[in-house]
């Protein structure tokens, strides 16, 4: 149970270094804890995207995972976060991202952030 905890705390905290550092991802809200509200339901929302949706399309991307050496990686990252902004729009969160290369550059800094997040956060269960 922790270690859920800790993980859905450091994609909440790689979101949020995302829209801050990129103008075409957005959090909108009434007040401060309304964003942080959005921005934990979003991070259970991209989490909930990357254990189910990303293992089947890694599984079905396994060619081009060999061909490009990993590369393809950031497309699947940057495809897991319109996903997950398309499904915010869907539950009704203030959460968007503009664009599939916003995506790719968001993805790149989520995952950067995540693993330096998740390094530094202990890992108990």
């Amino acid at each position: 149970m922790m270690n859920f905890v800790v993980k859905t705390i450091a994609n909440a905290g790689a979101l949020a270094v995302a829209i801050w550092l990129v103008g075409d991802i957005t959090l909108t809200g009434d007040s401060t804890g309304r964003k942080i509200l959005t921005l934990i339901l979003v991070a259970l929302l991209f989490g909930l995207v990357n254990f189910v949706v990303k293992p089947v399309v890694k599984l079905l991307t396994l060619p081009l995972f060999i061909l490009t050496l990993g590369l393809i990686t950031l497309i699947v990252n940057a495809l897991m976060l319109l996903l997950t902004s398309w499904l915010a729009d869907v539950f009704d969160l203030n959460f968007h991202v503009e664009g599939f290369w916003t995506a790719v550059l968001g993805g790149l800094i989520i995952s950067v952030v995540s693993w330096a997040l998740n390094v530094a956060l202990p890992d108990k269960d």
